[in-house]
Parts: C-alpha cells; structure tokens; sequence
C-alpha cells in the first residue's frame, strides 16, 4: 500500500531534489504588485499562477460567491495544462505569505479534483531561500499539456444555504479562520461589513503556524483538532475566512493532521456579509 504524500514539503527536502524533473515548482504570490515581484525574484523553475485570473472566477457581485469563487472546471483544466500541469505531475506550491496567501488555495483545488501528488513548501519562498535553493529572475519556459481531465470537484463545498443551517446545529461546527479582530468587528479590511457569521466559532489560521512562521507540527495540529472538531464527521464541519483563500490554510493543517478534510465555504464573510443574513456586526466608519 502506497504512503500518503504529506501535503507540506520542508525547504530542505525541495533543496535536495533542486534537479528533479518530475517536480513542478509553482510561485502561488498574490495582492498587490504580486506578478511584478515574481519576475523580479523567484524560486529557479517556478511558474506563477494567479489568484485573481487563475484560480477564481472574480465576480463584479461578491453577494453571489464572494470575492473569488472557484472558477468553472473548464476553465480550471486550461489553467493547469497552460501551467505544463498533468495528473502525474508532482506540484510543489509556495507562496511569500507561509501558505495563506494563495497556495493553500491552489493545494486545495488540486486535491478537489482529486490530484494527490500535491505539496506547499513550508515556510514558502523565504524559508527555501534561507535553505539555499536557488532563486533568480529569469523566464521561465516550459511546455503546456494536453487538456488535464476533471469532471468535478470531488472535495465537498457548502454554500450560503448550508452555512444558514449549520450555524446554529449542534451536529455542525462553522469555523472562521480570520484574525480576533475581524471576527470580533474590530476592524474590517476588504469587506463591507465588520462582524462574523452567529453561531460560528473562531480558530485564526495563524495558530496553525509556529514562532518561526512554518507549520506546527502534525501532532500539535492533530490534538488541536481533535479537540475542537470532536466526533463531529467532516462533512458537519464548515470553514471559512473572508473569501474562501486563507480557509484553505486550515484545510491544508487539518489535512497534514492526519483528519479527513472539511467543507469548504468558499463565499465566506465576503458573501454572508452582503446578504440579509443575520450577523454579528459593527458598521465600518
């Protein structure tokens, strides 16, 4: 029986397989000037795929999905073939934001199609630098593939409708993934709305990290949560942050826990917030 490939990749295991051919090196960075950073300094190989144009469909109403629902599955298979992306190939993703930023995402999308030779490098591009892998800004070329296959999204999504129900069931848990200060209404950067979603519990994805900005270990992510999940069945748990991208943070640390993968609500804040919903809120000033 083949061992599971642990969905996080140290910096020192991606330097000793620098010359590998079989591995594909994705630059996962998003936000502001995000492409312009990759060409002035990535890791040597890496191809950049974008959150905006590749990995969401950016809707001009964020009340319908949020502000970067998943793309068609159409549209998903021409992204990974224009990245040089087949099902055997072995992904290793990184990011400048230890994997919040949009390689969880990415991760997240390849193994909801159901892609398992996927990986993020812990720590992201910094860390790997510090190991030594080479980092330049050359172009990078390479061959696109032939249509990758996919049917559907295998890994299960909750929508608006299901959050609404779950929230307030004592057989579902709703966790958001965002800082105190957002979930308590502190503060609010990108969305409309301070607040949270009622009945949802708050688990920020940078617990999910160490002092050092990696991953805590599986262990420590394991009794972590088991505890808060219980014996709930990860099909009764529902994560979200503001727009389905960090979310997948925690997806991505439960998963390298050793526990199933939950529901991801990929609308999130961004959507519940602009909707008639009912809501822990305080107004932007």
């Amino acid at each position: 029986m083949a061992t599971k490939l642990s969905p996080i990749l140290s910096p020192k295991e991606l330097v000793q397989r620098s010359n590998s051919p079989e591995i594909i090196l994705i630059d996962a960075r998003a936000g502001v000037n995000a492409e312009e950073n990759y060409r002035s300094q990535h890791l040597k190989g890496a191809r950049y795929i974008d959150l905006n144009k590749d990995l969401a469909t950016v809707a001009t109403d964020p009340s319908s999905g949020g502000r970067h629902p998943l793309p068609s599955i159409e549209k998903f298979s021409q992204v990974l073939s224009k990245a040089g992306i087949s099902p055997e190939s072995h992904v290793v993703i990184y990011d400048d934001k230890n994997g919040s930023n949009a390689a969880a995402r990415f991760w997240w999308m390849l193994r909801a199609i159901g892609h398992e030779k996927v990986q993020v490098l812990n720590g992201g591009l910094q860390e790997a630098v510090k190991a030594g892998y080479p980092a330049n800004a050359e172009i990078e070329t390479y061959k696109t593939t032939e249509r990758y296959p996919i049917s559907k999204w295998a890994l299960k999504t909750a929508d608006i409708e299901e959050v609404e129900k779950a929230r307030n069931n004592n057989e579902n848990i709703v966790i958001d993934v965002r800082d105190k200060n957002r979930f308590d209404g502190l503060t609010e950067p990108l969305d409309l709305i301070a607040g949270h979603i009622p009945g949802a519990i708050n688990v920020p994805f940078s617990e999910n990290l160490d002092v050092h900005g990696s991953f805590q270990s599986p262990p420590f992510l394991q009794e972590k949560y088991s505890r808060i999940i219980g014996d709930k069945k990860p099909e009764n748990i529902i994560v979200h942050c503001g727009s389905g991208v960090t979310a997948c943070h925690t997806l991505l640390a439960i998963d390298y826990a050793g526990i199933p993968i939950p529901k991801l609500y990929v609308g999130s804040w961004s959507e519940w917030s602009r909707n008639d919903r009912e809501m822990a809120t305080k107004p932007i000033e």
